[in-house]
Formats: C-alpha cells, structure tokens, sequence
C-alpha cells in the first residue's frame, strides 16, 4: 500500500524491553524490542499504512539498541542522542503473565535535551498530516513545559495534535489546545476528575476537558463501552468481543488507529470506530502495538455507536 499521509510520534525516551517466555519444549524464548507508548503507537501506524516519523532521545548502552530496533521496523527515526540513559525493562511470561525482572525508567532529560527534541519535534510535527504526543515511562523525566511549546507551536502553524496523557503533561497540552484527547477512565479518576467509573462523572469530566483545551475526548474503559465527545454529542462505543491473549497496549492501539484515520481525514464518527477496532484486535496478538490492517478495516464497519444516554453503562 502507497504511504502518503505522515504523522510524527515524539516519544521522548523509548525503552529497550527483554520479555522471557516459554517455548513448546520448555526452553526459554527471549525477546529483544524497542518499546513505550510512543514506539507501540508508531508500530501500530507503520502497520496501518501511515509514513510515521519518531522523535526521541537516545543514549547511553540501551539508546542505540532501542532505535536500531526501531528503524527496523519501518519507523523512520529522527533522534536526538545524549549522553542519559534510555529506560529498560525485564518482563518473564513463563508463568503465563507478566512478572518484571527489572526495569528502569532511564534518565531525566536535561535543559541540552529537551531544546534538541523540542527543534527536531517541532521540524517534523511541520511537516506530518498530525502529531501524537506520547509519554515518557516516568512523567517526571520530562518537563511539562515542553509539551506545552510544542503543542501551542504546532497547533498555532496549522498542525493536528493528539494527545494519549494525564497528569501534569496533559494539562500543559490542553494549555496549548489538542484536537484530540485519548484518556482511559482510570487515568481520569487518578488525575481527580471523577471519584469513580460511573459514566455520569466521566461525561463530566469530558465536557471540562473540552473545555480546558480538547477539541475531541475519546476515553477508554476496559472491557466497558469507551465514550466519545465529539462536538456536543456524548456517544458509546461498544468495543468487540475477542478473546484476550495480550491486553496491554490496547489503549495505545486505540491512539494509533484514530490518529490514522485523522491524519487521512476522516469523519470523527468514523475514526472512533477505526480505533474500537484497532484497539479490540491488539489483545489477540502477543507483540504490544500490533494489527493488522484489514482485519482493523473489516472489524470497524461493524462497530455502531450509540448516543450516550443517562443511567446506561
């Protein structure tokens, strides 16, 4: 498939991630990949047909390791390197879930850094269809601020931002303004939001994110119905039913797919929709941030969404 719409994921500190699992003999199969929320929502881009470009820091012994291995995947990467580390995790799935062996985060970026991202990151979020702002693996490694330049830069010379986090950094993008806003209900219920997951204080929290600085609010909830604002209208989107062999990186799925179908120009209605599918089709593949294109097309159309009304689930 021809690429032509490009979308550029600043992801400031990918990880480099080990996942041991258990072959059918026993023997133990280990896994090397570049990882973090920005690396899967690129992944799951380059997967949907979308010229995807990554801008991030690498350094240290895991940084030129993480972006090898994501060049290698299709991602066209516009790095940044210094002398901090990249974060790394150790994950062992041989007891049939996820037990971590160690993991790091990686360094806090320094003044030097964050002014080389911001340039290569406002250089590439100029030139791409849309811009996802993704997250560090600890929010404190990054300033706030940057998140709030870049997003009041790219927005003010025409450029479509979506945003897929809380606390802090997301109230420095609403700052700036975001198209698009993809929060799970638990992000808003630890950012003070909502007290609980009942649909009512979600709704509320929506409206005052949209009126905080989101065009657009898609928010997540588990195995739930997600909700969408989207203009004046609350929808539900009931998510499909598949069997769940990996149920992480879902929501970062979710971003992904909205996001492609945003930078293609798509009706909002339908981009939803493209994202329940993308995010339902993650869980039934080992790798984080993988789809598959056609089935992601295929699910979608049967995907119906429903006006929210009071007092549903």
């Amino acid at each position: 498939m021809r690429m032509t719409e490009k979308v550029m994921v600043f992801a400031p500190i990918p990880l480099l991630t080990v996942t041991v699992e258990e072959q059918q003999d026993g023997t133990p199969d280990i896994h090397v990949h570049s990882g973090g929320q920005g690396v899967w929502q690129a992944r799951v881009l380059v997967a949907l047909g979308v010229d995807t470009v990554l801008c991030g820091t690498f350094g240290g012994e895991s940084g030129p390791v993480a972006r090898q291995l994501i060049e290698n995947e299709g991602i066209t990467v516009h790095p940044v390197v210094r002398q901090g580390r990249n974060g790394t995790y150790v994950h062992d799935r041989r007891g049939g879930s996820r037990s971590t062996v160690a993991e790091t985060p990686g360094d806090p970026l320094t003044r030097h850094d964050l002014d080389d991202l911001y340039s290569v990151a406002l250089a590439e979020g100029l030139k791409a269809d849309t811009s996802i702002l993704s997250g560090p693996a600890d929010p404190s490694l990054v300033s706030p601020e940057t998140y709030r330049r870049l997003t009041n830069d790219l927005r003010a010379n025409g450029g479509k931002i979506v945003v897929d986090l809380c606390g802090d950094l997301l109230r420095a993008c609403l700052q700036g303004g975001v198209d698009l806003l993809k929060i799970s209900h638990e992000e808003v219920i630890a950012d003070g939001r909502a007290d609980d997951d009942d649909p009512e204080q979600l709704v509320a929290a929506m409206r005052a994110l949209r009126d905080e600085g989101a065009d657009t609010v898609l928010v997540s909830r588990a195995d739930n119905p997600a909700l969408a604002l989207i203009g004046d209208e609350i929808l539900q989107v009931p998510l499909p039913r598949m069997e769940v062999v990996e149920p992480r990186g879902a929501g970062d799925s979710m971003t992904a797919g909205i996001t492609a179908a945003l930078a293609r120009g798509t009706d909002p209605k339908e981009a939803v929709r493209f994202a329940a599918a993308a995010g339902a089709l993650n869980v039934t593949r080992h790798g984080l941030g993988t789809v598959h294109e056609e089935a992601v097309r295929e699910l979608a159309r049967r995907i119906e969404l429903e006006p929210y009304r009071p007092g549903t689930s």
